[in-house]
């Protein structure tokens, strides 16, 4: 039997037909959001906007789902379309679009057709600085539970503060929204054939990790507490949901309408949505004791813990959730606001040597063949804010070091190590407070295709990588949750262990940390951690006279 997987990224859409006997991926294609720039609406006045247009999400479900079912026919002469059993998804988030009473995105309407306000709001969208703050402050006084399971600080990227965003600055959008729903809950939707915000079943990860959802506190935040920060926003708190559900559920049996597009039996699974990192976890092989990172434009780095007992809260990351990656697991989630993004700026807006000497290839090559140290530079990757720990969108990236001498490929080297320390800090926090690190497996197109990269990730947190078999990770994360969601009769599988031991796999290649190399980036982290602690918290009292000097020294000996 087979099962689909659709995978919402940044910039384009993709579909796995996959064989669920083994996880071989039979079929694959890739959508490219055609709205915007790389699929993203953004302002040339404002650096934090980024929106998406939802029409791009509809036209990619037929598009790629029409391609990988063709391709996987060519591929498995066993495969046919009746053998198709389920549908999982996942998408990026925290991406909530306004939507009417039917559940059909604002955008959709003549009336907000080129509004941004009424467009998805993407992760990445910072727009919202301000009300995260607020709520942050807010929550202090009156609610520190809700910031305790959150890693102590509510994010622009999150649920709440762009919907407030949207109150404060567009009153029209808010107000002709019934209701906001997560990407990841609008798609599964969109395949049953039902987006009434009333009707869906909303994902457990984009509400616990994003909207603070709890039932410890009886689910979201209270009316009251919303109101406080607006009567209407606490009025639209009625509008939203009570009950979240777990990725081994299913949102619906696919509707007549898409069954009859996509050529598919009608009826079959649709699984909760998730976000694109937690199933890219599920499709790495996540079990306890594993950490996975989700290396693209972002990081996610996910890691889940059996739920037994209270579970200790860690400052800076992004929540700990039960169910929100695995059922009976905690669910826990960090991550970088930018990893991919800083090498595709510095490349496709710095430009540095051209389209041809300065392509990533190329720096690469040249980057790889220098020390550690040699370049005497030293990065901090907040080029998109910071996301764990500081969860501080406010801070920005910092090169020191340059000379009269800096060379393009010593540059783009030293925004790599900074990302690799930045990965290191959070292993650090995770490890601070006693959760279990065994292996590190990395996904993601950056993980697979650059060894350099890994090699440097290997060598500056001093544990091996590797990386998962699947070069699509999150998609096969989702067709495994729509086996589990078919169940062991229809021919998937009963739980995600069992689904995971068939179904996933790590590439033969490990990196392997360099004695030497360590030394070195263990001096380096050091001041990296002093840029770290000096320009992103209140409390550092050091001095940063040595940094440069430091780097010059190492220059030298390296």
């Amino acid at each position: 039997m087979y099962t689909i997987g659709l995978d919402y990224g940044t910039n384009s859409a993709r579909c796995v037909v996959v064989n669920v006997a083994n996880g071989n991926e039979i079929g694959t294609s890739i959508f490219g959001y055609p709205t915007g720039k790389a699929g993203i609406i953004l302002d040339a006045k404002d650096a934090n906007v980024a929106r998406q247009n939802p029409a791009d999400y509809i036209k990619a479900i037929e598009s790629t789902v029409k391609a990988a079912l063709k391709q996987a026919a060519k591929t498995d002469k066993k495969f046919s379309l009746e053998k198709v059993i389920g549908i999982g998804v996942d998408t990026t988030g925290s991406t909530p679009i306004p939507v009417d009473k039917n559940g059909t995105p604002l955008a959709f309407s003549p009336k907000f057709k080129n509004n941004p306000n009424a467009m998805a709001w993407l992760w990445k969208d910072h727009t919202s600085y301000k009300e995260a703050a607020q709520i942050t402050e807010l929550a202090k006084k009156t609610h520190p539970e809700y910031l305790a399971k959150c890693g102590g600080t509510y994010s622009s990227e999150w649920f709440f503060s762009k919907i407030l965003h949207c109150l404060n600055v567009d009153k029209k959008v808010f107000d002709a929204a019934y209701s906001w729903v997560e990407c990841a809950d609008y798609i599964p939707a969109v395949l049953v054939g039902d987006t009434k915000p009333e009707n869906l079943k909303r994902c457990r990860c984009a509400a616990g990790h994003k909207a603070m959802f709890n039932k410890s506190w009886g689910g979201l935040p209270a009316k009251s507490f919303l109101s406080k920060l607006n009567p209407k926003l606490g009025d639209f708190r009625d509008r939203l949901y009570k009950k979240t559900y777990a990725v081994d559920t299913a949102a619906g049996g696919l509707c007549r309408q898409w069954a009859k597009k996509l050529g598919l039996p009608e009826g079959i699974p649709i699984a909760v949505g998730a976000f694109d990192a937690h199933l890219g976890a599920v499709g790495s092989g996540i079990k306890y004791g594993t950490l996975v990172k989700i290396i693209g434009t972002s990081a996610c780095d996910i890691i889940v813990s059996p739920n037994k007992g209270k579970f200790r809260d860690i400052p800076g990351i992004c929540g700990i959730v039960d169910g929100s990656v695995l059922p009976n697991h905690w669910g826990l989630e960090a991550g970088q606001s930018a990893v991919g993004d800083i090498f595709n700026w510095y490349v496709d807006y710095i430009q540095p040597g051209g389209k041809t000497a300065g392509s990533h290839e190329e720096l690469t090559k040249k980057a790889a063949a220098l020390k550690p140290a040699q370049s005497g530079l030293l990065a901090l990757d907040w080029n998109n804010g910071n996301r764990t720990v500081l969860v501080d969108q406010r801070l920005a990236g910092l090169l020191i070091g340059q000379t009269l001498h800096t060379k393009p490929e010593e540059i783009y080297r030293a925004l790599i190590e900074a990302t690799a320390f930045g990965a290191l800090t959070i292993i650090n926090r995770f490890e601070e407070f006693g959760v279990k690190i065994n292996e590190v497996v990395n996904c993601g197109g950056i993980a697979e295709k650059n060894s350099m990269l890994m090699q440097i990730y290997a060598d500056v947190t001093g544990r091996t990588m590797k990386v998962s078999r699947s070069s699509q990770s999150c998609a096969l994360g989702s067709a495994i949750a729509a086996a589990v969601v078919a169940g062991k009769k229809a021919g998937g599988y009963d739980n995600f262990a069992m689904a995971q031991k068939a179904m996933c796999g790590v590439k033969a290649k490990t990196y392997k940390p360099n004695p030497k190399n360590q030394k070195v980036y263990a001096q380096l982290y050091k001041l990296y951690k002093k840029l770290h602690d000096a320009f992103g918290t209140k409390g550092y009292t050091g001095s940063l006279y040595d940094v440069m000097k430091k780097l010059l020294e190492l220059k030298i000996d390296a």
